[in-house]
């Protein structure tokens, strides 16, 4: 299992990525972080809402059903909220060496 935060964009246009790769007795916490969000609303990039904002991409690969499945998604800032925001940030606690991962 492995996610991947990138963010681009704002006001200086720079790129930060962030990544999970939780341990095995994690897994299911994940597939549950990433099962919560409405991944098919977000599968086509939208339209830029205004200038100097993020633009976010998601790729989680996990197992669905014993077998591997990858989710992409982007998101512009407004977007990120409830289930993407609780994604987005358990993988920005995990990269950055929190006891979450």
């Amino acid at each position: 299992m492995r996610v991947t935060v990138t963010r681009t964009g704002g006001i200086a246009g720079l790129r930060r990525q962030w990544s999970a790769e939780p341990p095995d007795h994690d897994v299911p916490h994940w597939v549950e972080l990433i099962g919560d969000c409405p991944w098919e609303t977000a599968a086509e990039p939208s339209a830029p809402r205004g200038a100097d904002m993020f633009v976010w991409r998601i790729l989680a690969r996990c197992p669905v059903d014993g077998q591997p499945v990858q989710r992409n998604a982007q998101l512009q800032d407004p977007e990120v909220e409830g289930p993407w925001q609780r994604l987005i940030d358990a993988v920005r606690d995990c990269d950055a060496g929190s006891s979450a991962c």
